[in-house]
């Protein structure tokens, strides 16, 4: 069953420029931040090798922004218009994650491996029809933010 939409992701070529902006100009409260690195589930999921990247989770009055600045595979620079097409992706919250991804993939959507556990959420990406990515997410405790 999906809960609603938990965050969506934005790539950005410098992180400490985005945190700021969704820090101090839109009010966003910085949940968590970190690297990744050398972290092959995580590249399972996501569907890259020896990615690495800054993240921070930001938390708005009513859903999550999800802030990544990738260093490896190099990003490419796509600015956007407001007619173009695309998000880096989005990820809608679930209940019993294998069950919608089995749900979805036997309906026709494409994804980068089965979901994976990271202890306290399981997560995978998948691409709608029009290769946008959308990640499927679980969280099983209280200490995750959740819708």
């Amino acid at each position: 069953m999906i809960v609603g939409i938990h965050h969506v992701a934005i790539g950005v070529p410098d992180f400490q420029v985005g945190l700021a902006f969704y820090r101090d100009v839109l009010g966003f409260e910085v949940l968590s931040t970190g690297a990744l690195a050398n972290n092959e589930p995580a590249d399972r999921c996501i569907g890259l090798r020896d990615a690495r990247a800054e993240v921070a989770m930001l938390k708005a009055p009513n859903a999550y922004i999800e802030l990544w600045s990738y260093s490896n595979p190099p990003p490419k620079d796509l600015r956007s218009r407001p007619c173009d097409h695309g998000y880096p992706h989005f990820a809608l919250q679930v209940r019993g994650i294998q069950e919608e991804y089995e749900r979805m993939r036997d309906l026709g959507m494409e994804f980068m491996d089965d979901p994976v556990d990271f202890g306290t959420t399981s997560a995978i990406y998948g691409k709608d029809p029009f290769g946008n990515v959308i990640e499927i997410y679980e969280i099983r405790d209280s200490t995750t933010p959740q819708l």
